[in-house]
C-alpha cells in the first residue's frame, strides 16, 4: 500500500445546483462549504466559470470570490478559473486588482484557454459578430500580464493605459489546463500550473511532464509547482460512494448530451435507463476521480500523488445532497490529517 503524502488540500467548487432547490440555494451552499473547508485547514477555494448551464450557479467567478472572501478570513479564494476568451484582458485586471485591493495576499487568478462554453453563448459574453477561437490566447494572457506588472510597453495600442486598481498589485496567477498548450505556457513564464485530471485523466502525466521540462524561473517560481485537481468523494463505505456518485454520473451524461440540467437525486439516477453506450461514457471519467470509503480514497489518491508528483492537491465533489457535501470534505481532511502522524 502506498502511503499518502501530505499536500496542500484545497477545493474546487462548482456551485451545483440541485435538483428541487435553485441557483440561489446553490450559491448560499458554496458560501458554507468554504467556511466549513477553511475551519478544516484547506489551503485554496477556488471556483469555476460556467455559462449556459442550469445545473452550475457559478457563473462569475469574481463575483462569487467577492462574496467567499467576504465570509472567511484566512483562505485564499480564486478563479479555477476565468476562460480569458471570454473576457477582455482589460476587465479580467480590473476586477482581480480590486479583489487583490479589497483582500491582499488571499486572492488566485487561475486562467483557462478555453472558452468553455458553446460558441453561441461565447459569443453573447465577447458580443463579437466573427469566429470565435482560443487563437488569441497568448496576446491576451501577455496583455494581462503586462496590465498586473503597471502597464504594456510603449509600442503597444494600449500602452498609454493603467489598469486601477491592479498595477503592481495583482493577485497569484496560475495557469490551468488538460492538455499539454497551457502545460508549456506555465513552464516558459515560470508560472505555477493547475491540471484538470478530473477532467482529462489521460493527458495528465504528458501535461505534468512537459511543464516540467519546459519550465524556466521566473520571479514568481525559482521552480515548477504543479496542483491536480480530481473528482473525491469520501462516503462511509465504497458501496455507499458509489450510491451517491450516480448522481455526478447522470449529470455529466445530460452534459455530454448536450441538455444539461440541475444534479439529479441518487434515486432519480438508479431509476435512468442506461444504455450501454451511456455506461461506457461514463466509465472513461471515472479515471479522474477518487470515489470510496476513506480507504479506497486514501488508497487512490496515494497512488496518485506518487505518480504526478503534484505538490498540491484540489478536490472537486458533485453529489445532490449539499450536506453530504460538506461530511466527504470532511473525511477528506481526516485522511491528511492521518496521514501526517
Amino acid at each position: 500500500m502506498t502511503t499518502l503524502r501530505r499536500v496542500p488540500l484545497s477545493v474546487l467548487d462548482l456551485s451545483p445546483v440541485s435538483s428541487g432547490s435553485t441557483a440561489s440555494d446553490a450559491l448560499h451552499s458554496t458560501v458554507a462549504l468554504a467556511q466549513h473547508v477553511e475551519a478544516l485547514g484547506f489551503t485554496r477555494f477556488w471556483l469555476a466559470e460556467h455559462h449556459n448551464n442550469p445545473g452550475i450557479a457559478s457563473s462569475s467567478p469574481a463575483v462569487l470570490i467577492a462574496a467567499v472572501a467576504a465570509a472567511t478570513e484566512r483562505i485564499r479564494v480564486g478563479s479555477g478559473g476565468v476562460m480569458l476568451p471570454n473576457h477582455p484582458s482589460l476587465v479580467v485586471a480590473e476586477q482581480f486588482g480590486t479583489l487583490e485591493g479589497l483582500f491582499p495576499g488571499r486572492i488566485d487568478l487561475g486562467i483557462g484557454r478555453a472558452p468553455g462554453t458553446d460558441q453561441m453563448t461565447a459569443r453573447a459574453l465577447r458580443r463579437s459578430v466573427g469566429p470565435l477561437s482560443a487563437d488569441d490566447f497568448p496576446e491576451q494572457l501577455t496583455d494581462l500580464i503586462g496590465f498586473f506588472a503597471g502597464g504594456l510597453s510603449a509600442g503597444h495600442p494600449y500602452g498609454a493605459m493603467v489598469a486601477v486598481p491592479t498595477a503592481g498589485a495583482g493577485p497569484a496567477m496560475w495557469l490551468l489546463g488538460s492538455s499539454g498548450y497551457s502545460a508549456q505556457v506555465a513552464g516558459v513564464l515560470g508560472l505555477p500550473f493547475a491540471f484538470a485530471h478530473h477532467f482529462s485523466p489521460r493527458n495528465t502525466m504528458p501535461a505534468l511532464d512537459l511543464y516540467r521540462q519546459s519550465f524556466q524561473p521566473s520571479d514568481v517560481l525559482a521552480a515548477p509547482h504543479a496542483m491536480v485537481a480530481v473528482r473525491v468523494l469520501v462516503a462511509d463505505d465504497d458501496a455507499q460512494a458509489q450510491w451517491l456518485a450516480r448522481s455526478a454520473y447522470l449529470s455529466f451524461l445530460h452534459l455530454i448530451q448536450g441538455r444539461p440540467g440541475p444534479v439529479p437525486t441518487p434515486e432519480e439516477a438508479a431509476n435512468h435507463p442506461w444504455t450501454e453506450e451511456e455506461l461506457m461514457a461514463v466509465d472513461e471519467r471515472r479515471d479522474g476521480e477518487a470515489v470510496g470509503g476513506p480507504a479506497e480514497v486514501r488508497d487512490q489518491l496515494a497512488a496518485l500523488l506518487e505518480a504526478t508528483g503534484a505538490d498540491e492537491l484540489m478536490a472537486t465533489t458533485v453529489v445532490h445532497d449539499p450536506q453530504v457535501r460538506l461530511e466527504s470534505y470532511t473525511r477528506l481532511a481526516e485522511l491528511f490529517t492521518e496521514a501526517a502522524r
